[in-house]
């Protein structure tokens, strides 16, 4: 049998637990899987969850590594097993902002993060604790369960996330103590949850006690187990006979029998037997008194016991004659019952599916389609009905029934006139069938299509663009209509497919206004209409622009905050079905983030836009025997202004100075730090301080400011009568140097740390003397980086261009390296700087 774990003893390994006496014995490679499966089945249990786990820091700076998951198919979940600490997902956040996020429904989850629904656009809800101790973030605890519309997760659920978070926190802390490396690199260690069913028929037992190790086995269990085993025998003896992830929920539940109030809940495994198949092993625990009589508990043993509860592997006389191919797969995905239809219709004896991963039994349902059916029933808790297609077989139609400890299955071939199972009228309205591969494909990923488009929009019309042409086409949609808020109006902001002129009476509407664009808003609901005649008769003072069609109002809503609305025509009429009107919703989200941002960069933009032409020179000044130009080339993608400046200093000693720098970052924050070291380095200048001086002192404004920043800079001193120079550097590329004959060089100035680290930083002093006609050129590292690239190849390449300007005026010739550098090119979202003198000899 196929298992997803991590490498080491114990079931992960697939050599059984570790040796020793009582539960807590085993080696370090396995202490912190032991630790996070115990913690995260125990939260699981307690919320009355049906998945959940645990999300642990790795070796990656930002990097997240889902290291165990319970309840669910490691397969199923393999896009959400890393997670960046950036993202905008409830994970990332917990772990962050290090506060909990419960989030009771699909509703909610849809208003905060509506990327999580985008991806997952099923009804579940979820809770997250950060995994903490003292000031040392590890990662984070999750638990899934069945939503509740409308109530909030109470008080005591939030307690148990809580503690079970901080009891985790702990024992890692311990771990970390001990040298383990509290760390998770790899894929995630599945856990199974215990089962529900009974009432059970019992036939074999166990005893294991947890002092000693030692496991007595009864006849009933030896038969069962085959010769390879005896009584009594090890744990590893017991445990090789279990698959992975039960392995860890037996071990939890040793831990948890010796835990303080040593009363854990009766748990159900699987065990595998010789011959493959699976049975149900029913354990529960027993705890001793200390022989002191102090009435503390001792470590007691653990008592197991075979049990049958009617769906075994081997289907009862009533199942086999049911009309219907039934087959049983558990939360992890493994087939645990098969009756006799099942194996004529699919042409397999139930050995070879019973106990293997239905990926394995059926590997036609290894398909992304089938998959994303199976992950909306296991998450949602609902039927779900589709038409599947096995490679060289006929059409089937698949239903998927789940419950708590896995989901049932039943096989319908397409031409039989038998109909699916019942359903409800509530189901019906849900119930999907295929029509082909493609079309469920494009409602599986257009959620993913239109997220990453949105990432790359940077204004408001960009965003309404990329809506027009993701989201239309994928829904069939023929009409849009988006509207943003300002001063409690809804304006106007992109339409498309609307007769002209419709939509100008709605332009500037208040948000007192009895009309669906505004009341979507002001409610967060979104608004569906199956038909023009349902919209009239909701607003029978609307006026319509079509007789026939359909028509989706979606509230436009950004981490709580209103930014308008949008408006979804289509020409005929149609229904929206709860699947799509959840996706719907969270497209809604990701579409009123995107356009949030562009406001805030469109904002931010314009306020750093004219910071950076305030602070940087219009004009240089004009010397006798010295020439010198600037060049500013702005990023072209992006915010297109940063914190790069330059500056010609008259000093008042007949010198001058020549600066240039680069603050860390783009944007406001960037430009306003920059603002401020350029006029620190003037006034150092402008007061006759020597250049190590000058930078000395801008290195303590910076790191007295505490922006969080660090600068690079460097600094030349020119004597025009004497063409001598004094330059310090402060972590910035070395100039470059053309001589009179056309020899150019890297000028190698002596260095000092980037500014605003370090307070204690010095700047040594280097001496050079230009010869007449020679040209210094200052430059940031905009001009020569080039990604994947490293710096010195942009640097060589810019020391060419720079020696091929030959007797160019310095004017041209700085042009021409700032058009060569964008062909290059430079990075495409950097700023860069160039800044060059001429020295002549007037003497």
């Amino acid at each position: 049998m196929t298992s997803h774990g991590a490498s080491g003893s114990g079931p992960a390994g697939g050599t059984g637990p570790p040796s020793g006496n009582g539960a807590d014995d085993g080696p370090a490679s396995g202490a912190l899987t032991w630790a996070l499966a115990e913690a995260a089945l125990a939260s699981v249990e307690e919320v009355g969850g049906y998945a959940g786990g645990v999300y642990l820091r790795s070796g990656t700076p930002g990097l997240l590594r889902m290291a165990v998951l319970v309840g669910l198919p490691a397969p199923l979940f393999r896009p959400w097993t890393r997670m960046h600490a950036n993202r905008p997902f409830p994970i990332a956040e917990v772990h962050r902002s290090g506060q909990a996020v419960h989030l009771a429904d699909v509703e909610e989850t849809m208003r905060r993060f509506p990327q999580l629904v985008a991806s997952l656009p099923f009804p579940f809800a979820s809770l997250y604790a950060p995994v903490v101790a003292g000031r040392e973030r590890f990662g984070v605890l999750v638990a899934l369960r069945a939503p509740t519309p409308g109530v909030p997760v109470d008080g005591r659920d939030r307690n148990r996330m809580t503690r079970g978070a901080l009891r985790l926190g702990e024992a890692l802390a311990g771990l970390s103590r001990q040298g383990v490396a509290v760390e998770w690199p790899g894929e995630p260690v599945c856990v199974q949850l215990p089962t529900g069913s009974g009432p059970p028929v019992r036939f074999g037992s166990f005893a294991w006690d947890l002092d000693s190790g030692t496991v007595t086995l009864d006849d009933g269990l030896l038969a069962i187990l085959g010769a390879g085993i005896v009584s009594p025998c090890s744990i590893e003896g017991l445990t090789s006979l279990l698959d992975p992830e039960d392995g860890y929920a037996l071990w939890a539940a040793a831990r948890q029998a010796t835990g303080a109030d040593g009363r854990p809940p009766v748990r159900r495994i699987r065990l595998k037997g010789p011959d493959g198949g699976l049975h149900l092993l029913e354990v529960s625990a027993r705890t001793r008194r200390a022989a002191t009589g102090d009435g503390s508990p001792d470590a007691g043993r653990l008592e197991g016991t075979l049990v049958d509860l009617g769906t075994g592997l081997v289907g009862s006389d009533a199942t086999d004659r049911l009309p219907r191919a039934i087959l049983a797969v558990d939360r992890l995905g493994r087939v645990t019952y098969v009756n006799e239809r099942t194996e004529r219709l699919l042409g397999k004896p139930r050995t070879a599916l019973a106990g293997r991963t239905l990926w394995e039994a059926l590997p036609w349902f290894g398909h992304p389609l089938h998959e994303e059916h199976l992950r909306a029933a296991l998450l949602s808790g609902e039927p779900v009905h589709f038409l599947a297609h096995p490679e060289r077989g006929r059409w089937l139609s698949v239903s998927l029934h789940p419950g708590r400890d896995g989901v049932t299955m039943v096989l319908v071939p397409e031409e039989d006139p038998a109909p699916l199972l019942p359903a409800s009228a509530g189901e019906q309205r849900t119930e999907h069938v295929l029509s082909s591969p493609g079309d469920r494909a494009a409602a599986l990923y257009r959620p993913v299509a239109l997220a990453i488009a949105l990432s790359e929009a940077v204004t408001a019309r960009q965003v309404s663009a990329v809506v027009t042409e993701e989201l239309l086409p994928a829904f069939g949609g023929r009409q849009l209509a988006i509207y943003l808020l300002s001063d409690r109006r809804l304006y106007l902001a992109w339409e498309t497919g609307f007769p002209p002129g419709f939509l100008e009476p709605f332009d500037g509407v208040a948000l007192d206004a009895q009309v669906p664009g505004v009341e979507t808003l002001t409610t967060g609901r979104p608004l569906f209409f199956e038909s023009m005649e349902q919209l009239g008769r909701a607003y029978p003072d609307l006026p319509m622009d079509a007789h026939s069609g359909a028509r989706a109002f979606l509230p436009l809503i950004a981490s709580g905050r209103p930014v308008g609305s949008c408006i979804l025509g289509f020409d005929s009429p149609r229904g929206f079905s709860p699947e799509e009107r959840t996706v719907l919703t969270a497209l809604a989200g990701l579409i009123a983030q995107a356009l949030e941002r562009a406001q805030r960069y469109d904002t931010e933009s314009a306020v750093a836009r004219g910071l950076q032409d305030a602070l940087l020179p219009h004009r240089l000044p004009v010397r006798d025997g010295v020439d010198t130009v600037g060049r500013y080339l702005p990023g072209t993608q992006g915010m297109d202004v940063g914190g790069d400046w330059y500056d010609v200093i008259e000093t008042g000693h007949g010198r001058l100075a020549l600066v240039i720098g680069d603050v860390q970052g783009h944007g406001v924050a960037a430009a306003a730090t920059m603002g401020q070291l350029r006029s620190a380095v003037r006034a150092f200048a402008l007061g006759g301080h020597r250049p190590q001086d000058v930078m000395r002192g801008t290195n303590r404004l910076l790191i007295d400011l505490d922006p969080g920043q660090f600068a690079s800079c460097c600094y030349v001193l020119l004597d025009p009568e004497t063409g001598e120079a004094r330059a310090v550097r402060a972590g910035h590329p070395q100039p470059l140097l053309r001589g009179p004959d056309g020899t150019t060089e890297e000028v190698e100035l002596a260095g000092g740390m980037v500014l605003g680290v370090d307070v204690r930083a010095s700047y040594p002093v280097t001496r050079l003397r230009l010869a007449p006609g020679a040209v210094l050129a200052l430059f940031t590292d905009g001009l020569v980086e080039q990604p994947g690239k490293d710096i010195d190849e942009g640097i060589e390449r810019l020391r060419d261009a720079f020696a091929a300007t030959g007797s160019l005026p310095l004017a041209e010739a700085a042009d021409r390296l700032i058009r060569e550098a964008r062909a290059a090119t430079s990075r495409p979202d950097d700023i860069a700087l160039l800044l060059a003198a001429r020295w002549a000899d007037t003497r």
